[in-house]
């Protein structure tokens, strides 16, 4: 299969998809060549064969769906988001949360797991001991059965812990025959099979991370319909994370850079009442 024929598959079926080509152009190869082995498992031709077998079966184009996810997910990703939470975030969210005990989290798209153990560690041992009295209440949602099952056995290579700081790895893992296990005192995360187009959990959430998914590989059109979802179940005063080169869409006025941080923005908490004389 030629690249740009591939190419030219993909700016006519990921809009259909309400799927964005532009996030598409740096890992179309990986995405092409999951179309290229699906062509071969039905027995088809070329792309122009695989059009037509679209056209008379809708059920292919879950299929085809399915192969375009992009599962790129690693522990400690993007370490300034981590030190942005250590030192202004969460302190801020642990004392706005002290009444009700727990932090509540969510990580939307999380694919194999890596962000949701990520916070669980990075939680408990970096920051619970300055909040005794505050938990961290994790949900992580990803459309992919397949990754789900990976996060929750909670094993993973070498490879993908090559960014974790070594006191985080150190606590937080036992070394089984080559890959790593996430040890049980972080295993407190429950995932959710949800697709973000489909469904999410309701909240409301304390903290959203929602990184290189929505604003990366969706299409434009609904961008801002669900980023409003998502927004909406923050708490006020709750924080969202994005990717590196992520901006949420401009018509969500009830969020706000976090100062001093990058990847982070703020649902603006409620004003406090005026005080009688």
């Amino acid at each position: 299969m030629r690249d740009s024929d591939c190419t030219a598959f993909l700016q006519w079926a990921l809009p259909r998809l309400k799927r964005s080509w532009t996030g598409y152009r740096k890992v179309r190869r990986l995405v092409c060549k999951r179309i290229a082995q699906r062509l071969k498992s039905l027995g088809l031709a070329d792309l122009d064969a695989y059009r037509r077998h679209l056209a008379t079966r809708a059920e292919e184009w879950r299929e085809l769906d399915a192969l375009c996810g992009i599962p790129i997910s690693r522990f400690y990703r993007d370490r300034g988001v981590f030190d942005a939470l250590a030192s202004m975030v969460l302190p801020a969210l642990a004392a706005a949360a002290a009444p009700r005990a727990a932090i509540d989290a969510w990580s939307a798209g999380c694919a194999s797991g890596e962000e949701a153990y990520t916070l669980a560690l990075f939680w408990a041992v970096r920051l619970q001991p300055r909040f005794p009295g505050v938990g961290l209440r994790i949900i992580a949602t990803d459309g992919d059965a397949e990754l789900l099952a990976r996060a929750r056995a909670g094993r993973y290579a070498p490879s993908s812990l090559k960014e974790l700081p070594q006191d985080l790895r150190s606590a937080g893992f036992e070394e089984r025959e080559g890959t790593w296990r996430v040890g049980d005192r972080f295993r407190d995360v429950e995932f959710l099979q949800q697709d973000l187009r489909e469904r999410m959990p309701e909240g409301p959430f304390d903290l959203v991370l929602c990184r290189n998914v929505v604003l990366t590989y969706y299409a434009p059109a609904i961008q801002e319909t669900l980023m409003a979802r998502i927004a909406g179940r923050l708490r006020p005063g709750g924080a969202l994370v994005v990717g590196a080169h992520e901006v949420p869409p401009p018509g969500l006025r009830e969020l706000a850079a976090w100062p001093g941080t990058r990847m982070i923005y703020r649902r603006h908490p409620v004003p406090a009442a005026p005080s009688g004389d």
